[in-house]
């Protein structure tokens, strides 16, 4: 039998704490009867614009906590708050190729390297785990104002030097706050708990048929037949109502291409997380089934052991478990460590360490593809990877996943000691 850790176990126990909701996982379509407060939606959305068109410029709660942060950014504040970047401090900004179907644009920055770029962080990716952007906006604010200042960045009761500001910068960071903007949007003025995007072309009519869950999307094992029958249904789905439902094709979405052009683009990122909410979990490769470092010939290429892929309770000898060398694994669990440690710090809440497939096996998620993709292609650049689940949920919300005030504060000191911490980890570990 496959082993997992006593603290795994509960977890798999308490599915309600993760991205998914109890009744989502199995591919159900139940969304908002959900028996809490429904005038509750936690903190409150942002009105107008805070950042003026660009002429003010965000900082982040880690350099003295400037920026008026009693409202969650909008979609628009994402923007204009880059815009306050560049004028403030220089910095490089682009636009992705591919338009959203409402026809936005994703925006993205670079900071640091000296041109070369190392860590990828994204945010936002499924529209209701409010303050994902927030956090990494906020979080490159603070490094370029301490950066700029000569400080260091405080976050809850964990301290960084301007000499670790400056090793952190080294990286060079690549970010996109915000990739699916239409879906965020769409969830800040309905307050209807939205995950997916807002693509409509599997829509059967309802409302909840629209859309697709872009962490179904990427093109790892994306296609059911590579599963178990027992879990198919379950890593993804096919149904255009499922929280799940993986699209029509892997990449089909706007927003997923965006995420592979950048990898494409920017060849030598080694780092990347995607940012979630909420499990209190730093997640690492594999998704797919149980991690093994001695048979390589167990992986996600090898059609033979489709009819067993994703059941984590079998042997992985006998049976099935996604291969990743035993040096691969020694580094992602030395960063994911040290990620957990300092966000346990920050705000004194307990975040977890496993990989990903303790949490629920899945399919066409964001940390799989980017780390699988040197695998595939061995021209590819090795990309270890992580999701990262912050916060610990709204009992009181008419969503869980929308954080009271003060949920919203302890989020941001967690993820962005979390993301300092990574990129002080990256440079200890390794960036070629």
């Amino acid at each position: 039998m496959k082993l997992l850790h006593a603290s795994n176990l509960l977890l798999l126990a308490g599915l309600g704490s993760s991205c998914l909701l109890p009744e989502e996982r199995a591919g159900g379509s139940i969304r908002r009867s959900l028996g809490r407060r429904q005038g509750n939606s936690g903190k409150a959305i942002g009105k107008g614009d805070r950042f003026n068109s660009g002429s003010s410029f965000p900082r982040g709660i880690g350099s003295g906590n400037a920026t008026d942060m009693s409202t969650i950014l909008t979609v628009n504040e994402v923007t204009t708050g880059l815009q306050g970047l560049v004028k403030e401090y220089g910095i490089q900004t682009f636009t992705t190729p591919y338009k959203t179907y409402e026809g936005r644009t994703i925006q993205g920055a670079k900071i640091g390297g000296s041109g070369q770029y190392h860590v990828y962080l994204n945010g936002g990716i499924h529209a209701r785990e409010r303050g994902s952007h927030d956090s990494v906006l906020y979080f490159i604010s603070d490094l370029l104002y301490a950066q700029k200042h000569g400080t260091g960045l405080t976050y809850g009761k964990k301290s960084y030097t301007n000499a670790d500001v400056t090793k952190a910068l080294s990286t060079g960071i690549i970010v996109t706050p915000l990739i699916n903007p239409d879906g965020v949007n769409y969830d800040q003025t309905s307050n209807s708990c939205w995950r997916k995007n807002r693509n409509p072309k599997s829509s059967t009519g309802s409302a909840s048929t629209i859309g697709v869950d872009l962490n179904r999307n990427f093109d790892f094992a994306w296609d059911p037949s590579k599963w178990a029958s027992s879990v198919a249904s379950e890593v993804a789905s096919s149904s255009p109502s499922s929280e799940v439902f993986r699209g029509t094709a892997a990449f089909s979405e706007p927003e997923t291409q965006n995420m592979k052009y950048i990898l494409d683009t920017y060849t030598k990122i080694r780092w990347f997380i995607d940012l979630h909410s909420y499990a209190g979990d730093i997640l690492y490769s594999w998704g797919s089934d149980t991690d093994q470092t001695t048979q390589s010939y167990k992986n996600f290429l090898n059609a033979t052991y489709n009819s067993v892929r994703g059941i984590t309770s079998d042997s992985t000898t006998s049976k099935y478990g996604e291969y990743i060398s035993a040096e691969d694994l020694s580094n992602v669990q030395t960063v994911g460590n040290r990620l957990g440690s300092v966000m346990n710090t920050a705000a004194g809440r307990k975040y977890t360490v496993m990989q990903s497939a303790y949490l629920y096996p899945t399919s066409g998620a964001s940390d799989d593809y980017a780390f699988s993709r040197h695998i595939a292609d061995p021209t590819k650049n090795k990309v270890y990877s992580y999701t990262v689940e912050f916060g610990f949920g709204n009992s009181q919300a008419s969503c869980p996943f929308y954080p009271t005030d003060a949920q919203y504060t302890s989020n941001l000191q967690e993820t962005n000691a979390g993301f300092m911490e990574f990129l002080l980890a990256a440079v200890d570990v390794g960036l070629e």
